[in-house]
C-alpha cells in the first residue's frame, strides 16, 4: 500500500461487497484509488496488491513478453500477459534469495513458508515451481489444482519432467482427492506412476483443499492444490519426516482410467483405450475388467 502511494499516487481501499458485487479488484484512475473486495483475505489482498503493481511497473516489459511469444488469439495473449503479473506479484511477495535461503533453513516445510511469507497455499505451491535460477536452484517441484471431479485446472510442470500431469483426469487412488475429506490438512504420499511407456516414475506428492473467493451468499469453489517431486529428493522436505520413501511401499497410481493399462486395479471405471478384453462366463476375476496382456 505505501508503495502504491508514494511511487503511483494511489490509495488503498477495502470496499463493502455491496459497493462492489462483481468484482474483487479495480483500479479507479479518476479516484486515485486501488480498490478490493472486502472478501479477499488478507494474504490475496497482498497478493491483488502485487499483481497491480506488476501492471503498473513492468507494463510494458510484460507486454514485450507476451508479443514474443506470437500469440493469434487475443484471448490468449491476454491470458499469457495475466499469468505474468501473477509471476511478478509471487516474486515480489516471495523475494527469490530471501525465499530460497527459507526454503533450505525450514526443510521446504510448507506450513512455515506460508506463515512466513504471509500468502495462501495455491501462491506459494506456485512459487516453489519457480526455483531455478542458474547457481541458486530449488528442488525441481510440480504443481497442478484438481476439482472433485478430477479435472485438472492448473498445471505447472517446472523442472520436474513428470508425465503425471498429462492425461485429462487424476487417478483416483491418488490422495489428492483426500484433501477435499479433510480440509486444510497437507494429504502426503509416495506414488509409483505407470508411464505411457510402459515403465514407472516414483514421486512424493503433497495435497491440500483450497477456496475460491465466493460470491456473497454462493458457495466458494473448492480445489485441491498438489505439489510434488521425484521420490528420491523427498528426503529433504519436512513433511516427508517419518515416512517410507520405499518405492516398493509406493500406491501405483495411472494416467487416468483412459489411459492406463495396469491389468490389477480393482478401482478401474473403464478399459483403456485400444485394449483388447477377455470375458470367462464361468468365472469372476477380481477386476471389474480383465485386460488382454
Amino acid at each position: 500500500a505505501e508503495r502504491l502511494r508514494q511511487k503511483h499516487q494511489l490509495s488503498l481501499r477495502i470496499l463493502p461487497v455491496e459497493v462492489m458485487p462483481d468484482a474483487l479488484r479495480r483500479l479507479d484512475l479518476h479516484a486515485r484509488q486501488l480498490q478490493l473486495s472486502e472478501l479477499l483475505d488478507q494474504s490475496s489482498r497482498n497478493f491483488h496488491v502485487a499483481v497491480q503493481l506488476a501492471l503498473l511497473e513492468q507494463g510494458e516489459a510484460i507486454t514485450a513478453i507476451a508479443d514474443g511469444a506470437q500469440f493469434t488469439d487475443r484471448a490468449a495473449w491476454r491470458l499469457f500477459r495475466r499469468h505474468l503479473a501473477g509471476h511478478f506479484a509471487a516474486a515480489l511477495l516471495m523475494p527469490y534469495g530471501r525465499f530460497m535461503r527459507a526454503c533450505e533453513a525450514t526443510g521446504y516445510d510448507l506450513t512455515i513458508l506460508q506463515r512466513r511469507f504471509n500468502v495462501g497455499f495455491e501462491q506459494l505451491a506456485h512459487r516453489l515451481t519457480t526455483l531455478q535460477r542458474v547457481g541458486q536452484r530449488g528442488l525441481p517441484f510440480f504443481m497442478a489444482r484438481i476439482d472433485r471431479a478430477g479435472q485438472f485446472s492448473k498445471r505447472y510442470a517446472g523442472a520436474s519432467g513428470t508425465t503425471l500431469l498429462e492425461s485429462e483426469v487424476a487417478c483416483p487412488l491418488w490422495h489428492v482427492h483426500r484433501g477435499f475429506e479433510q480440509a486444510g490438512r497437507i494429504q502426503v504420499q509416495t506414488i509409483a506412476f505407470a508411464e505411457t511407456s510402459g515403465q514407472e516414475s516414483d514421486w512424493f506428492t503433497m495435497a491440500r483443499s483450497v477456496e475460491g473467493t465466493g460470491a456473497p451468499g454462493g458457495e466458494a469453489a473448492q480445489f485441491v492444490v498438489v505439489l510434488g517431486l521425484e521420490a528420491r529428493l523427498a528426503g529433504q522436505l519436512a513433511q516427508s519426516r517419518g515416512l517410507s520413501l520405499d518405492p516398493a511401499q509406493a500406491m501405483r497410481v495411472g494416467p487416468g482410467c483412459a489411459r492406463c493399462h495396469r491389468v490389477d486395479c480393482q478401482q478401474r471405471s473403464l478399459p483403456p483405450r485400444g485394449a483388447v478384453l477377455q470375458f470367462d462366463e464361468r468365472s469372476r476375476g477380481l477386476t471389474p475388467f480383465s485386460i488382454a496382456p
